[in-house]
């Protein structure tokens, strides 16, 4: 059966890691010299070592240092796989922007959209909008959301305000509220809740994060918001 191929990069390249790429996983810094190609292909080349740093394998957790050189395998793919990689005018990310600079923007993330692909995801927001914007020099997630939950998505258009938002997480300068809307009448007002939570793997291979007697020690405070008949609206605000 013949098949045509797009999508092709069909010379190895060596790609020197710059100050403003590292600190990077290998996977991420990849889908932006491979264009259009399925993140589950670039696992892929990863797994097999097609893919060397400093003539030497690495694993897909690798984080790219500066001066790094990185050996880009050729990588051919069939048109019926890049068909399906990632429908660009499907997602209209471009009309979810909710706040862009020339240093970061952030977009409302649509519920059932994982924000990057992976085992069991063919694309998420990330390879998405990197197809949306061909030409951004820099793009990347700077937190995460679940596949199921919607809201705001802060993506980093340079690394030095990828480095400065991560250090503010990590500082507790950045505060996370959440909406949900849960069944029943809320009979109470603020309410802590101290439940462990455990990060697990879904067998598609999205993460997700549960209460578990073996996680690690978690707050969330709870205060309602609005009341219905059958359910309650309430905020959610995540300390740890």
């Amino acid at each position: 059966m013949n098949e045509t191929v797009a999508n092709n990069h069909p010379k190895v390249r060596q790609v020197s890691v710059s100050a403003d790429e590292a600190g990077q996983r290998i996977d991420n810094f990849l889908a932006r010299y491979l264009k259009g190609v399925p993140r589950s292909h670039i696992y892929r080349i990863l797994r097999r070592g097609e893919v060397r740093v400093n003539s030497g394998r690495i694993k897909a957790q690798y984080k790219v240092c500066a001066g790094d050189t990185v050996r880009i395998p050729p990588v051919r793919i069939a048109e019926r796989e890049s068909r399906g990689a990632i429908p660009v005018s499907g997602a209209g990310l471009g009309g979810r922007i909710l706040l862009e600079n020339s240093r970061c923007l952030v977009l409302n993330k649509p519920a059932g959209m994982a924000v990057h692909g992976g085992s069991g995801v063919s694309y998420g927001v990330i390879e998405a909008l990197r197809a949306e914007r061909p030409k951004a020099p820099y793009l990347e997630l700077a937190h995460r959301l679940d596949r199921d939950t919607s809201g705001c998505l802060v993506i980093a258009k340079r690394r030095s305000f990828l480095r400065a938002f991560h250090e503010q997480l990590r500082d507790g300068s950045v505060e996370k509220y959440y909406l949900a809307l849960v069944a029943g009448q809320w009979d109470q007002g603020e309410r802590k809740v101290t439940a462990p939570l455990r990060k697990n793997t879904l067998a598609g291979g999205e993460r997700v994060v549960r209460v578990d007697d073996t996680g690690k020690a978690a707050l969330t405070v709870f205060r309602p918001i609005d009341r219905f008949r059958t359910a309650t609206l309430v905020e959610a605000q995540l300390h740890t």
